[in-house]
Protein backbone atom coordinates (compact mmCIF):
# COMPACT_ATOMS: atom_id res chain seq x y z
CA UNK A 1 0.00 0.00 0.00
CA UNK A 2 1.27 3.54 -0.99
CA UNK A 3 -0.05 5.48 1.47
CA UNK A 4 0.98 3.44 4.44
CA UNK A 5 4.52 4.19 6.07
CA UNK A 6 6.93 4.84 9.50
CA UNK A 7 7.30 8.39 10.19
CA UNK A 8 10.68 9.17 11.57
CA UNK A 9 10.21 12.11 14.25
CA UNK A 10 11.06 14.93 11.48
CA UNK A 11 9.23 13.60 9.20
CA UNK A 12 6.02 13.44 11.88
CA UNK A 13 6.68 16.85 12.90
CA UNK A 14 6.05 17.54 8.95
CA UNK A 15 3.27 15.82 8.83
CA UNK A 16 1.49 17.93 11.58
CA UNK A 17 2.78 21.10 10.13
CA UNK A 18 1.49 20.19 6.65
CA UNK A 19 -1.91 20.04 8.40
CA UNK A 20 -2.01 23.09 10.53
CA UNK A 21 -1.64 25.17 6.75
CA UNK A 22 2.34 26.20 6.69
CA UNK A 23 5.36 24.45 5.37
CA UNK A 24 8.91 25.06 3.43
CA UNK A 25 8.62 23.22 0.31
CA UNK A 26 7.12 23.26 -3.35
CA UNK A 27 3.23 23.37 -3.18
CA UNK A 28 2.17 20.41 -4.31
CA UNK A 29 0.77 17.15 -3.07
CA UNK A 30 2.10 13.73 -4.74
CA UNK A 31 0.88 10.10 -4.36
CA UNK A 32 2.01 6.70 -5.70
CA UNK A 33 0.27 6.14 -8.77
CA UNK A 34 0.79 2.58 -10.26
CA UNK A 35 3.94 2.38 -8.30
CA UNK A 36 5.25 6.10 -9.16
CA UNK A 37 5.49 9.26 -8.27
CA UNK A 38 2.42 11.33 -9.45
CA UNK A 39 1.12 14.69 -8.94
CA UNK A 40 -2.26 14.92 -7.47
CA UNK A 41 -2.22 18.80 -7.84
CA UNK A 42 -0.02 22.04 -7.33
CA UNK A 43 -1.57 24.06 -4.94
CA UNK A 44 -2.80 27.67 -6.65
CA UNK A 45 0.14 30.35 -6.74
CA UNK A 46 3.00 27.99 -4.99
CA UNK A 47 6.26 27.35 -7.01
CA UNK A 48 5.33 24.04 -8.02
CA UNK A 49 2.12 25.95 -9.64
CA UNK A 50 4.30 28.63 -11.10
CA UNK A 51 6.81 26.12 -12.29
CA UNK A 52 4.11 24.77 -14.65
CA UNK A 53 3.36 21.28 -12.82
CA UNK A 54 0.57 19.90 -13.66
CA UNK A 55 -1.81 17.20 -12.26
CA UNK A 56 -0.90 13.33 -13.40
CA UNK A 57 2.81 14.42 -14.07
CA UNK A 58 5.27 11.95 -13.55
CA UNK A 59 7.91 12.71 -10.84
CA UNK A 60 11.12 9.93 -11.92
CA UNK A 61 14.05 12.01 -10.09
CA UNK A 62 14.64 14.30 -7.51
CA UNK A 63 17.51 15.89 -7.58
CA UNK A 64 19.19 13.20 -10.11
CA UNK A 65 18.08 10.42 -7.61
CA UNK A 66 15.65 7.80 -9.15
CA UNK A 67 12.33 7.67 -7.71
CA UNK A 68 12.01 4.21 -8.50
CA UNK A 69 10.96 1.77 -5.39
CA UNK A 70 11.08 5.67 -3.38
CA UNK A 71 8.95 5.44 -0.47
CA UNK A 72 6.55 7.93 -1.03
CA UNK A 73 6.98 9.79 2.89
CA UNK A 74 10.90 9.91 1.72
CA UNK A 75 10.16 11.69 -1.57
CA UNK A 76 8.16 14.28 0.38
CA UNK A 77 10.64 15.03 2.85
CA UNK A 78 13.11 15.40 -0.29
CA UNK A 79 10.98 17.86 -1.74
CA UNK A 80 10.55 19.49 1.62
CA UNK A 81 13.74 22.10 2.57
CA UNK A 82 14.33 25.06 3.12
CA UNK A 83 12.85 28.14 1.92
CA UNK A 84 15.09 29.80 -0.75
CA UNK A 85 16.94 26.62 -1.23
CA UNK A 86 16.46 24.48 -4.99
CA UNK A 87 15.39 21.06 -5.56
CA UNK A 88 15.27 20.02 -9.50
CA UNK A 89 12.76 17.45 -10.11
CA UNK A 90 12.47 15.48 -13.81
CA UNK A 91 8.96 14.78 -14.62
CA UNK A 92 7.21 12.55 -17.12
CA UNK A 93 4.50 14.06 -18.83
CA UNK A 94 1.56 12.10 -21.45
CA UNK A 95 2.94 13.45 -24.94
CA UNK A 96 6.24 14.13 -24.20
CA UNK A 97 9.23 11.80 -25.75
CA UNK A 98 11.58 12.51 -22.78
CA UNK A 99 12.01 13.40 -18.94
CA UNK A 100 12.16 17.48 -18.71
CA UNK A 101 14.06 19.01 -15.66
CA UNK A 102 11.85 21.87 -14.05
CA UNK A 103 14.07 23.71 -11.03
CA UNK A 104 12.36 25.18 -8.60
CA UNK A 105 13.04 27.56 -5.54
CA UNK A 106 11.38 26.23 -2.26
CA UNK A 107 9.12 28.85 -0.46
CA UNK A 108 7.76 28.90 2.97
CA UNK A 109 4.19 27.62 1.69
CA UNK A 110 1.22 29.34 3.89
CA UNK A 111 -2.07 28.28 2.33
CA UNK A 112 -5.04 30.22 2.44
CA UNK A 113 -7.46 27.92 2.34
CA UNK A 114 -10.48 29.91 1.08
CA UNK A 115 -10.44 32.74 -1.44
CA UNK A 116 -13.54 34.50 -2.82
CA UNK A 117 -15.51 36.70 -5.33
CA UNK A 118 -18.61 37.95 -6.34
CA UNK A 119 -19.63 37.07 -9.45
CA UNK A 120 -22.61 39.68 -9.13
CA UNK A 121 -26.59 39.18 -9.69
CA UNK A 122 -26.08 37.27 -5.72
CA UNK A 123 -23.99 34.08 -7.26
CA UNK A 124 -20.78 34.19 -4.61
CA UNK A 125 -17.48 31.91 -5.74
CA UNK A 126 -15.59 30.21 -3.37
CA UNK A 127 -12.39 28.11 -3.79
CA UNK A 128 -11.00 26.17 -1.58
CA UNK A 129 -8.06 25.05 -1.31
CA UNK A 130 -7.23 22.07 1.04
CA UNK A 131 -8.93 20.77 4.18
CA UNK A 132 -6.87 22.11 6.68
CA UNK A 133 -7.65 22.37 10.54
CA UNK A 134 -8.61 26.25 9.69
CA UNK A 135 -10.78 25.67 6.68
CA UNK A 136 -14.23 24.83 8.28
CA UNK A 137 -13.80 28.29 10.14
CA UNK A 138 -12.43 30.29 7.09
CA UNK A 139 -15.22 28.81 5.30
CA UNK A 140 -18.19 30.51 7.62
CA UNK A 141 -16.33 33.23 7.80
CA UNK A 142 -16.85 33.74 3.94
CA UNK A 143 -20.10 32.60 3.78
CA UNK A 144 -21.75 34.92 6.88
CA UNK A 145 -19.94 38.09 4.63
CA UNK A 146 -21.86 36.53 2.02
CA UNK A 147 -24.94 36.08 3.55
CA UNK A 148 -24.60 39.82 4.75
CA UNK A 149 -24.06 40.92 1.01
CA UNK A 150 -27.44 38.83 -0.20
CA UNK A 151 -25.95 35.73 -1.28
CA UNK A 152 -28.51 33.93 -3.13
CA UNK A 153 -26.30 31.08 -4.92
CA UNK A 154 -22.76 29.93 -4.70
CA UNK A 155 -20.23 27.99 -6.80
CA UNK A 156 -17.71 25.81 -4.54
CA UNK A 157 -14.23 25.53 -6.45
CA UNK A 158 -12.73 22.50 -5.34
CA UNK A 159 -10.24 21.81 -8.30
CA UNK A 160 -6.86 21.06 -7.67
CA UNK A 161 -7.71 20.82 -3.96
CA UNK A 162 -6.02 17.46 -3.19
CA UNK A 163 -7.33 17.17 0.30
CA UNK A 164 -5.99 17.13 3.75
CA UNK A 165 -8.37 16.17 7.00
CA UNK A 166 -11.35 14.12 6.91
CA UNK A 167 -12.63 15.99 9.89
CA UNK A 168 -12.66 19.10 7.77
CA UNK A 169 -14.30 17.25 4.93
CA UNK A 170 -17.25 16.59 7.20
CA UNK A 171 -17.54 19.90 8.90
CA UNK A 172 -17.36 21.27 4.98
CA UNK A 173 -19.97 19.21 3.78
CA UNK A 174 -22.71 20.20 7.21
CA UNK A 175 -22.91 23.10 5.88
CA UNK A 176 -24.97 22.61 3.03
CA UNK A 177 -26.91 19.79 3.40
CA UNK A 178 -29.47 19.08 6.12
CA UNK A 179 -28.90 17.69 10.49
CA UNK A 180 -28.26 14.08 10.57
CA UNK A 181 -28.06 13.04 6.81
CA UNK A 182 -25.10 11.00 6.21
CA UNK A 183 -21.94 12.79 4.64
CA UNK A 184 -19.27 9.69 4.48
CA UNK A 185 -18.82 6.21 5.93
CA UNK A 186 -15.52 4.21 6.12
CA UNK A 187 -15.12 0.63 5.91
CA UNK A 188 -11.91 -1.25 7.35
CA UNK A 189 -10.44 -4.40 7.96
CA UNK A 190 -11.43 -4.58 11.39
CA UNK A 191 -15.13 -3.80 12.96
CA UNK A 192 -13.73 -0.74 14.82
CA UNK A 193 -12.37 1.11 11.46
CA UNK A 194 -15.87 1.33 10.42
CA UNK A 195 -17.19 4.66 10.76
CA UNK A 196 -20.35 6.59 10.07
CA UNK A 197 -20.05 10.86 9.67
CA UNK A 198 -23.18 12.94 9.39
CA UNK A 199 -24.15 16.31 9.41
CA UNK A 200 -24.90 18.31 12.57
CA UNK A 201 -25.45 21.85 11.40
CA UNK A 202 -25.94 24.23 13.43
CA UNK A 203 -26.58 27.34 10.75
CA UNK A 204 -26.42 25.66 7.50
CA UNK A 205 -26.93 26.82 3.94
CA UNK A 206 -28.86 24.22 2.98
CA UNK A 207 -31.57 25.57 0.63
CA UNK A 208 -29.60 27.75 -1.62
CA UNK A 209 -28.67 26.62 -5.22
CA UNK A 210 -25.06 25.33 -5.35
CA UNK A 211 -22.85 24.05 -8.20
CA UNK A 212 -19.05 22.23 -7.20
CA UNK A 213 -16.88 22.47 -9.48
CA UNK A 214 -13.72 19.65 -9.52
CA UNK A 215 -11.25 18.51 -11.70
CA UNK A 216 -8.62 15.62 -12.07
CA UNK A 217 -7.04 17.52 -9.31
CA UNK A 218 -9.83 17.35 -6.77
CA UNK A 219 -9.29 14.15 -4.47
CA UNK A 220 -9.51 12.99 -1.45
CA UNK A 221 -11.75 15.17 0.89
CA UNK A 222 -12.85 16.88 -2.12
CA UNK A 223 -14.31 13.78 -3.56
CA UNK A 224 -16.06 13.30 0.05
CA UNK A 225 -17.62 16.76 -0.23
CA UNK A 226 -18.83 16.42 -3.25
CA UNK A 227 -20.24 12.90 -3.41
CA UNK A 228 -22.02 13.86 -0.62
CA UNK A 229 -23.94 16.77 -2.22
CA UNK A 230 -23.86 14.62 -5.06
CA UNK A 231 -25.62 11.96 -3.49
CA UNK A 232 -28.17 13.75 -1.93
CA UNK A 233 -29.22 15.65 -4.69
CA UNK A 234 -27.93 18.87 -3.02
CA UNK A 235 -25.15 21.02 -5.47
CA UNK A 236 -24.50 19.89 -9.22
CA UNK A 237 -21.44 19.01 -9.88
CA UNK A 238 -19.82 20.03 -13.05
CA UNK A 239 -16.00 19.17 -14.16
CA UNK A 240 -13.87 16.56 -15.41
CA UNK A 241 -13.62 12.83 -12.75
CA UNK A 242 -11.75 12.91 -10.09
CA UNK A 243 -8.48 11.92 -8.96
CA UNK A 244 -10.03 8.74 -6.89
CA UNK A 245 -7.90 8.47 -3.50
CA UNK A 246 -10.26 7.01 -1.33
CA UNK A 247 -8.68 5.52 1.05
CA UNK A 248 -7.99 6.77 4.77
CA UNK A 249 -4.76 6.67 6.83
CA UNK A 250 -4.12 6.76 10.08
CA UNK A 251 -1.64 8.33 11.97
CA UNK A 252 -0.36 6.07 14.99
CA UNK A 253 1.72 8.23 17.40
CA UNK A 254 4.72 5.49 18.60
CA UNK A 255 7.52 6.33 21.14
CA UNK A 256 10.68 8.62 20.79
CA UNK A 257 8.26 11.48 18.28
CA UNK A 258 7.81 8.76 15.20
CA UNK A 259 4.56 7.81 13.89
CA UNK A 260 2.86 5.29 11.93
CA UNK A 261 0.72 6.11 8.58
CA UNK A 262 -1.56 3.15 8.19
CA UNK A 263 -3.97 2.47 5.70
CA UNK A 264 -7.18 1.76 7.39
CA UNK A 265 -10.34 1.84 5.89
CA UNK A 266 -12.02 3.34 2.24
CA UNK A 267 -14.89 5.99 1.88
CA UNK A 268 -17.75 5.59 0.87
CA UNK A 269 -20.56 8.43 -0.36
CA UNK A 270 -23.91 8.28 1.49
CA UNK A 271 -25.23 6.24 -1.52
CA UNK A 272 -22.95 3.74 -1.31
CA UNK A 273 -20.05 4.42 -3.80
CA UNK A 274 -16.54 3.61 -3.23
CA UNK A 275 -14.21 6.43 -4.28
CA UNK A 276 -11.13 4.67 -4.30
CA UNK A 277 -9.42 4.42 -7.94
CA UNK A 278 -12.99 5.60 -9.80
CA UNK A 279 -13.26 9.21 -8.69
CA UNK A 280 -16.58 11.14 -8.70
CA UNK A 281 -18.29 11.73 -11.89
CA UNK A 282 -19.69 15.16 -12.83
CA UNK A 283 -23.38 15.14 -13.02
CA UNK A 284 -22.05 17.94 -16.27
CA UNK A 285 -19.05 16.39 -17.63
CA UNK A 286 -16.81 19.98 -19.40
CA UNK A 287 -13.16 18.89 -19.90
CA UNK A 288 -10.47 21.84 -19.49
CA UNK A 289 -8.38 23.04 -22.33
CA UNK A 290 -5.38 21.53 -22.10
CA UNK A 291 -2.70 24.36 -20.06
CA UNK A 292 0.20 25.58 -21.73
CA UNK A 293 3.49 24.82 -21.39
CA UNK A 294 4.53 27.33 -18.38
CA UNK A 295 6.93 29.30 -21.19
CA UNK A 296 4.03 29.92 -22.85
CA UNK A 297 1.20 30.15 -20.40
CA UNK A 298 -0.07 33.70 -20.34
CA UNK A 299 0.68 36.23 -17.14
CA UNK A 300 -2.59 36.39 -14.72
CA UNK A 301 -4.56 39.60 -15.59
CA UNK A 302 -4.88 42.62 -13.37
CA UNK A 303 -8.43 41.89 -13.30
CA UNK A 304 -9.03 38.34 -12.09
CA UNK A 305 -12.55 38.59 -13.80
CA UNK A 306 -10.72 38.45 -17.43
CA UNK A 307 -9.09 34.94 -16.10
CA UNK A 308 -12.47 33.84 -15.46
CA UNK A 309 -14.19 34.81 -18.67
CA UNK A 310 -11.42 32.44 -20.58
CA UNK A 311 -12.08 29.57 -17.82
CA UNK A 312 -15.13 27.26 -19.27
CA UNK A 313 -15.81 25.24 -16.23
CA UNK A 314 -16.89 28.07 -14.15
CA UNK A 315 -18.73 29.71 -17.14
CA UNK A 316 -20.79 26.51 -17.52
CA UNK A 317 -21.00 26.63 -13.68
CA UNK A 318 -22.47 30.11 -14.09
CA UNK A 319 -24.51 28.86 -16.71
CA UNK A 320 -26.07 26.05 -14.48
CA UNK A 321 -26.60 28.48 -11.39
CA UNK A 322 -28.70 30.70 -13.45
CA UNK A 323 -30.94 27.73 -14.36
CA UNK A 324 -31.14 26.55 -11.03
CA UNK A 325 -32.06 29.84 -8.96
CA UNK A 326 -34.74 30.51 -12.14
CA UNK A 327 -36.08 26.68 -11.12
CA UNK A 328 -35.71 27.77 -7.45
CA UNK A 329 -37.95 30.95 -7.64
CA UNK A 330 -40.71 29.35 -9.98
CA UNK A 331 -40.66 25.88 -7.66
Amino acid sequence: DPHSSFLDPDSYREMQVETSGSFGGLGIEITLKDDILTVVAPIDGTPAYRAGLHTGDRIVKIDGLSTKDMQLVDAVKRMRGKPGSKVTISVVREGWTEPQDFEIVREQIRVQSVKTVEMGDGIEYLKLRQFQEQSPHDLEVALEKFSKNGMKALILDLRNNPGGLLTAAVEVSEKFIDDGKLVVYTEGRVRNQNMRFSAHAKRGYAQMPMVILVNQGSASASEIVAGALQDWGRATVVGSQTFGKGSVQTIIPLSYGSGLRLTTAKYFTPKGRSIHGKGITPDIIVEAPKEPAPKERPLPSADPMDDMKKDVQLQKALEVIKTLRTAKSQG
